[in-house]
């Protein structure tokens, strides 16, 4: 078996999140978006030692689990649904073999509670952004998704089953309406053309709906081609297309109709100017009792009605919260700060995204908690000058998990518990080891579906605080060995801990401030850093550790 071989086989497992397994020829190969039981052509385009990954060419023979019924007609085609042909209860069951299998990789004893299902597994997004291009090159105007394996190819989507009949509606009357005017869609390697995305939000609880046609500043001959010579202007454009929305006839009722000006080179939905061509530019979604303003770039669960489940799940592993500070690291629009805040003495939540900040600031005052504070900033930067300390810290991070530096300086706030809620599993195992490394220990975990049809899950894990390896005990906490008697009177340990923290957002040992005391001349004791083990190994205080501490003797004079 070598690279550009073609080869078919039957797919046997699939490994989180979209890998099919199959071995031939002794070796395991890799074949992407193939499902267990289907047989599969594929050619292979990497070859390592044991291990080849293959490109799947195409689907011989479906899987015995597949269904013949309810199956999107864009299955297979677009790019999204890798499980739209298993039933739900099937998907269900892989999703939770893939975690458990995950999570017993890196974790040797701990409760794994299984999967909770999305409330509903058809129509459940809020939330899509549908590409502009064409179905095939130079062919006509498309609005959908991504052609799987595609980077340019659009898939018209006009009955995708994963969002509410009335985004297919606005899909289709949008896409009809361009087409008539013969509109250019912008490309992606040349920068020009006009037409980029369409975004649709819906409430869940209310129904309403915003949406907003991205387009890129290319205004010159809009309309104008070979056969049609004659341009319209784009504010005439804007003003049929509004016409064009208005007249449908859906379930739900629009809250805004936006236009929304973006010229950025890269393939992503931003704005560089927002016109409101119909009322407002946001509306409330509500989750638990608590609601949130959503804008069309506001960070929200795609999935409201599952979040609730997820959010409900996390809160029941947070367990009592009476008069505790409690951090919600990587909060987005604050959702699970906020539904924990009725229960807490404080809510501290970080999050790198201003406008999400601003949004949970608004939403909190909206739903009038007073006791949550929300910081704009990275959390591996911020977290030092965080003035309260936490007694128990919620982590909601990215699909990347959290930077290995920023994980150091979490597990260093030493609180009994964490709750860990994952988008991406792999990154939690990888983020698991390091925690139980720290002397935490896995004590439950439950998979949560948040994406029925795709491969992705939600998992959200209870972390307690076990038996710290002893040679770091007795590093870090030998105080006994010590002979405090020569300790200078100026200032407590406590007190320039406290300047410290409060000055640098460091935080020290008395290990440390005794090792510069002694640098500067300090009587601190001859036993001031010795073990009763003769091969203990002491460390050393960090130079910016040192700067710190040298400022707080100078600060009470002792220096």
């Amino acid at each position: 078996m070598k690279k550009g071989d073609m080869f078919e086989s039957v797919v046997e497992t699939i490994d989180f999140p979209n890998k099919g397994i199959l071995h031939m020829d002794g070796e395991r190969v890799i074949v992407k978006n193939a499902i267990p039981g289907q047989k599969v052509r594929f050619v292979v385009n990497k070859k390592r030692k044991g291990k080849c990954e293959a490109r799947l060419l195409e689907v011989l023979e479906k899987s015995p689990l597949e269904r013949t019924e309810g199956i999107c007609p864009h299955f297979g085609i677009c790019g999204g649904c890798l499980y739209q042909s298993l039933s739900y209860e099937e998907q269900l069951k892989i999703k939770k073999g893939q975690i458990k299998a995950l999570l017993d990789e890196v974790c040797d004893s701990y409760e794994f509670e299984g999967i909770k299902a999305s409330p509903i597994s058809d129509g459940y997004r809020n939330k899509m952004e549908f590409s502009f291009g064409d179905e095939y090159k130079d062919g006509p105007l498309a609005l959908g998704m991504h052609r799987r394996g595609s980077f340019y190819d659009i898939v018209n989507t006009p009955e995708c089953q994963i969002v509410h009949e009335d985004f297919c509606k606005i899909l289709t009357a949008t896409l009809n309406y361009f087409t008539e005017k013969h509109i250019s869609y912008h490309k992606k390697m040349q920068h020009t053309g006009y037409l980029r995305h369409l975004l649709v939000r819906r409430a869940v609880k209310t129904g309403e709906i915003l949406v907003a046609l991205v387009t890129s500043g290319q205004t010159e001959n809009l309309g104008a081609n070979e056969e049609y010579t004659t341009p319209v202007s784009e504010q005439e454009l804007l003003a049929g297309w509004l016409s064009c929305m208005q007249a449908q006839e859906l379930e739900g009722t629009f809250a805004g109709i936006l236009h929304i000006r973006n010229d950025s080179l890269a393939d992503v939905v931003q704005s560089d100017e927002t016109s409101i061509l119909y009322g407002q530019d946001f509306f409330y979604e509500e989750l638990l009792g608590l609601k949130f303003r959503i804008t069309p770039f506001s960070f929200f669960q795609t999935n409201s009605l599952g979040a609730e489940v997820l959010y409900e799940t996390a809160r029941g592993y947070v367990g009592e919260t009476k008069d505790k500070v409690v951090f919600d690291l990587y909060s987005g629009t604050g959702t699970i700060a906020q539904i924990i805040a009725p229960v807490a003495d404080k809510v501290v939540g970080v999050e790198i995204v201003e406008e999400a900040v601003e949004a949970a600031k608004e939403n909190a005052a909206g739903n009038g908690l007073k006791n949550c504070e929300f910081i704009a900033g990275d959390v591996l930067k911020v977290i030092g000058e965080l003035k309260d300390k936490p007694d128990l810290i919620i982590l909601d991070p990215p699909r990347d998990g959290i930077h290995p530096k920023a994980l150091d300086k979490i597990i260093d706030f030493g609180v009994d518990r964490m709750v860990y809620i994952s988008c991406k599993p792999t990154s939690l195992t990888r983020d698991l080891v390091v925690l139980q490394e720290r002397g935490y220990k896995l004590e439950k975990a439950c998979a949560v579906d948040m994406f029925p049809s795709t491969a992705n899950c939600e998992t959200v894990v209870l972390l307690s605080k076990g038996e710290i390896d002893s040679k770091k005990v007795r590093v870090e906490f030998s105080l006994e060995d010590m002979d405090m008697s020569g300790f200078q009177k100026d200032a407590t340990y406590e007190q320039i801990k406290a300047y410290v923290l409060e000055h640098t957002g460091l935080k020290v040992s008395s290990l440390y401030i005794s090792q510069i005391k002694r640098k500067c001349g300090l009587d601190v004791g001859q036993n001031y850093n010795l073990s009763k083990k003769e091969d203990a190994k002491v460390p050393k205080c960090p130079p910016e550790k040192e700067a710190a501490i040298r400022d707080a003797l100078k600060y009470f004079q002792m220096i």
